[in-house]
């Protein structure tokens, strides 16, 4: 029985790259499924949840990209892994997505709906579901309250984040500084910034100089090392939960790996480095005039070279990520643990990257809100499984916790698609929504319904609606919704977001005109 009865292949913009994904991906196909998985699931599995700040989906191998040198981490795992190319977040910004991909609740239901944001009072976190006995680690950045201790589930931490010192809620925690921090102090490193808005006015590393320091004194080569630790002392047997969540490849867009990728041979598609002709998003004008004035993160965008020159220091920082999360992956294999552990890799968010002339994230193109995914579970399978149909990150946390053996439906949003994982051939295809809502400007709220049959409706508050073909228009560049052709299927898309909103509880309120 086939996967998916009207799947289209989106091939995203990397030319041949894509297009060679593309032929393994033909539509109607079920998944080419090999499973040489073990005999039966562990008693009681583990779980290595690695994802990161801004990874855009089409920058790692498994999507076609002949590019990015990720030999280490990457490619081994995307051969062994089920592997969804169409994944998109809840939201695409750090702290809602954050707290969805923690909960399995959307952001109007967790409510850290913007950037610095906490949970709603009750809100459980994946680590809150599990037994008692099982060692619970989180090592890196948070972004969902107080950066510098233990919570939510999580009795062992490392934080590797300063800057959001000014939210803090307990004073006393402003006695303390990250753990890379002290990593830092402790080799020599002296302090570059004092945040003036920290209430103590301390002093601190800025993002800026961290991303400039050599590959070992990166944040994220610390969390490979901390990472490293906290496995090899499960060889204990223990049973654990361990999410890594590095900074990188988010801004400032440098590091060390800078000149390993040639800015001449940057993949870019017809949306790289092009002004959009449609009339886009309020916060994507505001973004395209501010580049014009003030270029981006103190990088210059004055043509095509600047925008291939970040481009290739994007690479170069998913690269280091390829080397330190290599890292982890070799300590899992000699803790012994390797047949029963879970493995994830994913993003919050991703990253325009110069497409449609744009950086960074916060919109509901694809570059934004589209996201690697890869699921190991050795199990279920030890080859490579492709999905080419929309699914949300809202449903990561009741998957990973139904493959643990614990079930939690009806208790959050999300749902399990572990019975897709333990069964490719049944995987039915659904359409899903992905949510913007701003905390500063509501007029910039919106929700978007991404078809699977390959359409995409984007609604506002206040705002012009998009509509997008991504099987002929995967760049997003042909704002067709106001073709007379498609009102039926605008009829049809608002009506489901509209569906998707009594579902969800949502009410935020949208223009159709």
């Amino acid at each position: 029985m086939k996967h998916t009865r009207r799947s289209f292949i989106r091939t995203a913009t990397l030319g041949s790259a894509a297009a060679a994904l593309a032929s393994r991906l033909k539509a109607g196909e079920a998944p080419n499924i090999s499973p040489r998985g073990l005999a039966k699931a562990p008693a009681r599995p583990n779980l290595l949840f690695l994802w990161t700040d801004q990874h855009r989906g089409d920058v790692v191998p498994w999507a076609g990209n002949t590019v990015v040198k990720a030999p280490q981490f990457f490619a081994p795992l995307g051969e062994k892994s089920f592997l969804f190319h169409r994944t998109y977040v809840a939201q695409p910004v750090c702290t809602p997505s954050r707290g969805t991909i923690m909960s399995g609740l959307w952001p109007h239901n967790h409510g850290a709906i913007k950037n610095n944001s906490v949970y709603r009072p009750g809100v459980r976190t994946i680590a809150e579901y599990l037994p008692q006995d099982y060692a619970t680690a989180y090592y890196g950045k948070w972004h969902l309250g107080d950066e510098t201790k233990a919570q939510r589930g999580f009795r062992d931490w490392r934080s590797i984040e300063d800057e959001y010192r000014r939210f803090y809620k307990d004073p006393e925690d402003l006695k303390r500084f990250s753990d890379h921090y002290n990593f830092l102090v402790e080799r020599g490193f002296p302090p570059d910034k004092t945040d003036v808005d920290d209430p103590t006015r301390s002093a601190i590393f800025s993002r800026e100089m961290a991303a400039a320091l050599a590959e070992p004194y990166t944040k994220i080569a610390f969390l490979a090392g901390e990472a490293e630790k906290f496995l090899h002392a499960r060889s204990d047997g223990q049973p654990f939960i361990l999410h890594v969540n590095s900074l990188e490849p988010h801004p400032p867009t440098y590091g060390p790996l800078n000149e390993l990728h040639d800015p001449a041979a940057m993949p870019a598609g017809p949306a790289f480095a092009r002004i959009p002709e449609h009339r886009v998003s309020k916060s994507a004008r505001k973004q395209l005039e501010n580049y014009r004035t003030k270029g981006y993160k103190n990088h210059p965008i004055a043509n095509e070279h600047d925008w291939r020159r970040m481009r290739a220091n994007y690479y170069g920082l998913v690269s280091m990520v390829d080397n330190a999360y290599a890292r982890i992956m070799r300590a899992l294999e000699a803790s012994g643990q390797a047949d029963n552990t879970i493995v994830v890799y994913t993003s919050d968010h991703g990253d325009m990257c110069g497409d449609h002339a744009l950086m960074g994230k916060g919109y509901f193109y694809d570059a934004s809100a589209g996201v690697p995914l890869a699921i190991h579970v050795p199990w279920l399978s030890r080859s490579r499984v492709d999905f080419n149909t929309p699914v949300s990150s809202v449903d990561l946390v009741p998957t990973m916790l139904d493959l643990m053996g614990i079930d939690i439906a009806g208790q959050v949003d999300g749902v399990s698609r572990a019975g897709a994982l333990r069964d490719p051939a049944s995987w039915k295809p659904e359409s899903i929504c992905v949510e913007w809502t701003d905390g500063g400007v509501p007029a910039e709220n919106g929700r978007s319904r991404v078809g699977y049959d390959g359409w995409k409706l984007n609604l506002y508050q206040d705002d012009a609606p998009e509509l997008f073909d991504l099987n002929t228009d995967p760049a997003e560049i042909h704002n067709r919704y106001t073709e007379s052709s498609q009102r039926d299927r605008i009829a049809r898309m608002t009506e489901e977001i509209y569906a998707w909103q009594q579902h969800t509880r949502d009410t935020q309120p949208l223009a159709t005109v």
